[in-house]
C-alpha cells in the first residue's frame, strides 16, 4: 500500500514539475534567466507576477511621461536614509516570496489612496505616507503601526522619567520613542518611482518614530520602473 502511495506521489510531483517547466519554457520574457514568475498573496488570493509577453508593447499613459514639475516631483536620492537599504525588482520578488508569503514582512504602497486605487504592485497594502507623520496619539497611526507589529509602550510616570534620562545621554531616537519595536516586521516601501517623494517621506517619518532602519527597505523604482518592465499590476477590490 505504501509503495503505491509513493508511486502516486511521484507521478503527481513529476506532473507538477514538468508542467511548471513547460510553462516556464513558453515564457520568452522572464523575470531573470531562471525565474519565469513569482507568486504572492494579495487580498487573500494568489497572484502571479510576471512580465508582459508582447515584445512590441510600449508604455502609455501617465508613466510614459519624462518630465514633471519639481518640486514636488523631484528625483530622489539612491540612499533615502542611513541604514535603509535601497532595492531593485529582483529583491522585491524575493521579499514577496519569503517575507510577504511567510507573513514576516509587509510590502507597503505608500502613495495616497487615489493612486493606489488605480493599480498597485501585487502583495502590497496601502498605508499613505501622510499617516506616518501624524501625532503619536492619532488612532489612524496607532492602527497602521499595529499592522507592522508595533505597539505603544506602557505609559507610566517612572517609565517616562527614565526615557527622558536616557535621552540626555543618547542620540538614538528609539530610546525616546513611545513605540515598542520588539516585534516590528520588515517593511518594503515604494511609491511612483524615482521622481516620487511619498515613500521617502514615509520612511523618514518611521525613522523619526524610532523604527529600526535595518528593517526598512526602499524600492526606488516604484510603479514607474514596475510599469516599464511590464510587470503585473492589480486593481484593489475597493
Amino acid at each position: 500500500m505504501a509503495s503505491r502511495v509513493n508511486q502516486v506521489f511521484l507521478v503527481i510531483f513529476f506532473t507538477m514539475v514538468t508542467g511548471w517547466s513547460a510553462f516556464a519554457q513558453e515564457l520568452d520574457v522572464k523575470l531573470n534567466k531562471f525565474l519565469p514568475f513569482v507568486e504572492v498573496v494579495h487580498e487573500g488570493e494568489k497572484v502571479r507576477v510576471q512580465r508582459i509577453q508582447d515584445q512590441q508593447y510600449v508604455l502609455t499613459g501617465g508613466f510614459a511621461r519624462t518630465s514633471r514639475k519639481c518640486p514636488p516631483f523631484c528625483i530622489q536620492p539612491m540612499q533615502v536614509a542611513p541604514g535603509v537599504k535601497t532595492v531593485g525588482e529582483l529583491e522585491v520578488f524575493q521579499f514577496m516570496e519569503i517575507e510577504v508569503n511567510g507573513n514576516q514582512g509587509i510590502l507597503i504602497d505608500a502613495r495616497l489612496n487615489s493612486w493606489y486605487k488605480k493599480g498597485t504592485i501585487p502583495g502590497s497594502i496601502n498605508i499613505p505616507f501622510t499617516i506616518f507623520n501624524l501625532p503619536a496619539d492619532d488612532l489612524e497611526l496607532i492602527n497602521a503601526m499595529a499592522r507592522l507589529g508595533v505597539t505603544e509602550k506602557e505609559s507610566t510616570e517612572s517609565a517616562g522619567f527614565m526615557n527622558t534620562v536616557k535621552g540626555w545621554f543618547s542620540d538614538n531616537e528609539e530610546n525616546n520613542s513611545s513605540w515598542d519595536f520588539t516585534d516590528a516586521k520588515k517593511i518594503l516601501l515604494w511609491c511612483n518611482g524615482m521622481w516620487c517623494g511619498q515613500s521617502p517621506r514615509a520612511i523618514h517619518g518611521l525613522l523619526k518614530m524610532g523604527y529600526p532602519a535595518e528593517k526598512i527597505f526602499y524600492y526606488r523604482g516604484g510603479m514607474q520602473a514596475w510599469r516599464i518592465l511590464g510587470l503585473t499590476v492589480v486593481v484593489p477590490n475597493q
